[in-house]
């Protein structure tokens, strides 16, 4: 079968097409013929190394698939090894796909969605009436948070984005404006997954008791110390955030996903898709990411 795989550390480059055996599905495993397969941001950590050790080399990444069972259901699944024709996921994980739910709209609810989920519920605990800034506002996890915000009681949501069509999609998304830093007023809760520069500029718009969730470094440079006497002037919280614990707590996945199809079928939450490639082309996929040339949710087409 075609796959993807990486044998050293790097940028986009790194990554190649192989032919590969078909997996081989284990106890309580059923193997799936993908249909998409989910680019997220973490698979580039994988590949530069932030993620992985060298001894995992050589390496397939990919973390979620829409595929078919053998049977002939259409499934979503948490794997690993997601860029490959076929794939092995654990059976008491899969999650029922409509027929007319496309692909990337079904992935963008899994890691993005739940995500964008857990950051505003579990992390930021968001409150009615606050004020929210959603760096990456465009993008897979920020396109649905700003809708999320607004549909968890918000009083406004701000959108920070880095070119005018990101920021006319982030106003028909439901955001009341564009974020522009010093902000106008000041910020209950930001959720950045950018750092460097951005969140230094978001620490310094918080207000009182206001939040600043960190789950990503796009930037890909080193963070300020936080000193916790600013932290107490203001005052304010810093908070960290990692999908993988918020997933393996009681309720994580199946409460929150539920609660994303049923806001999909009921029309108040649309997952935003970007660019289809294929399989073979995963490279230029991860560049484009990087590149900050997509929007919403990126797959991987066999």
């Amino acid at each position: 079968m075609l796959a993807i795989q990486f044998d050293r550390f790097g940028g986009p480059e790194v990554l190649r097409p192989v032919e590969l055996p078909t997996p081989t599905a284990g106890d309580g495993e059923v193997l799936l013929t993908v249909e998409a397969a989910g680019v997220n941001f973490a698979d580039t950590h994988q590949v530069d190394g932030s993620y992985l050790d060298a001894s995992a080399l050589p390496y397939v990444p990919g973390s979620e698939v829409v595929g078919r069972t053998p049977d002939g259901r259409r499934v979503l699944a948490q794997v690993s090894h997601g860029y490959a024709e076929q794939v092995a996921a654990k059976e008491s994980g899969l999650v029922d796909v409509p027929e007319g739910l496309g692909a990337a709209e079904a992935l963008a609810l899994l890691m993005q969605g739940l995500t964008a989920w857990h950051l505003l519920r579990t992390a930021a605990r968001l409150r009615d009436g606050e004020t929210v800034v959603v760096h990456s506002a465009a993008g897979g996890v920020g396109s649905l948070a700003v809708q999320l915000a607004r549909e968890f009681g918000a009083g406004r949501v701000l959108a920070q984005v880095s070119t005018p069509a990101k920021e006319r999609l982030a106003l028909d998304l439901g955001a009341d404006a564009v974020a522009h830093y010093p902000l106008a007023e000041k910020a209950d809760v930001v959720l950045d997954a950018v750092g460097g520069e951005l969140f230094d500029r978001a620490l310094d718009s918080l207000a009182p008791f206001g939040r600043l969730v960190t789950y990503g470094n796009a930037a890909r440079t080193g963070f300020t110390p936080v000193d916790p006497a600013r932290l107490g002037r203001v005052p304010a919280s810093v908070v960290g955030f990692w999908l993988r614990p918020a997933l393996a707590a009681p309720g994580g996945v199946s409460g929150p996903l539920g609660e994303l199809f049923g806001l999909v079928a009921a029309g108040r939450l649309k997952p935003v898709t970007g660019p289809d490639y294929p399989l073979a082309e995963a490279r230029r996929a991860h560049e484009d990411l990087l590149a900050r040339r997509t929007v919403g949710k990126v797959v991987l087409r066999p």
